[in-house]
């Protein structure tokens, strides 16, 4: 390895602690109490509140969730999310719908039925006279009804967000079909994700059949990747 390969991989490693450590800043530590817990954060100017529940996995805010906040927050001029109709899939807490909606955007938060009381709590409390548009809270059960619930004619997405939804469980199928359905020529998917597992690359390679994907944030440290990815043999792109 010569010097220039070896400055620049030194490079690479003080850009992702500088990322990784300015991305883990913007947690407070909870105060838990019994299976409740508070976080705080800071993004887009704002402190956000969540409240999570610490045993289950849908309702806690894992690391995947800041990054893609982060990156949505230093991303405004290139990527502005002014006006732009969002979705996010595997909203959780519904930290990553609250940021999108504080920076302009329409957004539709979606998750399973049983996270979706805390899910509108934590965006009511959050986006109170913060936002353009007051996001909306939506039931999406993975590949399950799509296209009732989620018409193709008349649900156009600029941008779909996911954060942590690629882990040990067995839909990882159901979620590619959800983002296939979901994606439209000019739609953009931003995906963050925690590599675990050998399933996780597999999903990778199935969802490269699909769309084409950039990686914009590779942080080692956190072991989470920052997707940006467009439906395959589509005219229209738009800037990193």
């Amino acid at each position: 390895m010569n010097n220039t390969e070896k400055t620049s991989i030194k490079e690479e490693k003080t850009e992702d602690e500088h990322i990784s450590s300015e991305i883990m800043k913007r947690r407070w530590v909870p105060n838990v109490f019994k299976s409740i817990s508070r976080e705080c954060f800071k993004f887009a100017g704002y402190e956000i509140k969540i409240t999570e529940a610490t045993d289950c996995y849908g309702a806690y805010v894992w690391p995947s969730a800041l990054v893609l906040c982060y990156y949505l927050e230093h991303s405004q001029k290139e990527n502005s999310l002014i006006d732009q109709n969002v979705i996010e899939i595997g909203s959780g807490t519904g930290l990553v719908s609250i940021v999108a909606g504080i920076l302009g955007s329409y957004v539709t938060a979606t998750d399973l039925p049983h996270l979706l009381d805390n899910l509108q709590f934590n965006i009511s409390q959050n986006t109170k006279m913060r936002c353009k548009y007051q996001p909306q809270v939506r039931e999406l059960r993975w590949g399950v009804d799509l296209e009732k619930n989620f018409p193709k004619s008349a649900c156009h997405y600029n941008y779909i967000m996911a954060a942590d939804v690629v882990y040990s469980h067995p839909y990882l199928d159901e979620l590619l079909m959800t983002f296939d359905h979901l994606c439209q020529d000019d739609t953009i998917i931003l995906w963050t994700m925690r590599f675990r597992l050998e399933n996780d690359n597999t999903f990778v390679e199935k969802f490269q059949c699909i769309f084409d994907i950039e990686v914009i944030y590779d942080l080692p440290s956190l072991q989470i990747k920052l997707y940006k990815a467009t439906r395959k043999n589509t005219g229209i792109r738009k800037g990193t």
